[in-house]
């Protein structure tokens, strides 16, 4: 997005998922809701394949509503994603998280607007 406004939708995007806690995941969905944009967890997810140009936004833990890991063909290689989600103690089987509402973080819930 060239205008403004989507700049800041997604930076917010970003500002989030660098909140989303090590050893928890959240979703597109969860993070738009949060927001206040319910219905745009598509643009969450177009902001997050920018999220490799920022070290310090934990992307991986940015996963779809069932826990699919969507986005790893933004990752280099695709299996880091999954690596990194092993490596704070999450299972991942099939590019699915095991247990994933065990995981799951919902910023709505943990964060105050």
């Amino acid at each position: 997005m060239n205008n403004s406004k989507g700049q800041d939708f997604f930076k917010d995007v970003l500002d989030v998922a660098r909140l989303t806690p090590k050893g928890r995941v959240t979703s597109y969905g969860a993070i738009a809701k949060y927001l206040g944009a319910p219905k745009s967890s598509r643009m969450v997810g177009w902001a997050m394949n920018k999220a490799h140009q920022f070290p310090d936004v934990p992307a991986h833990r940015v996963v779809n509503r069932i826990g699919l890991l969507t986005g790893k063909m933004h990752f280099s290689p695709p299996e880091l994603m999954e690596g990194r989600l092993k490596g704070e103690g999450i299972t991942v089987v099939n590019d699915k998280i095991v247990e994933f509402k065990r995981y799951f973080w919902d910023p709505t819930d943990e964060l105050e607007l």
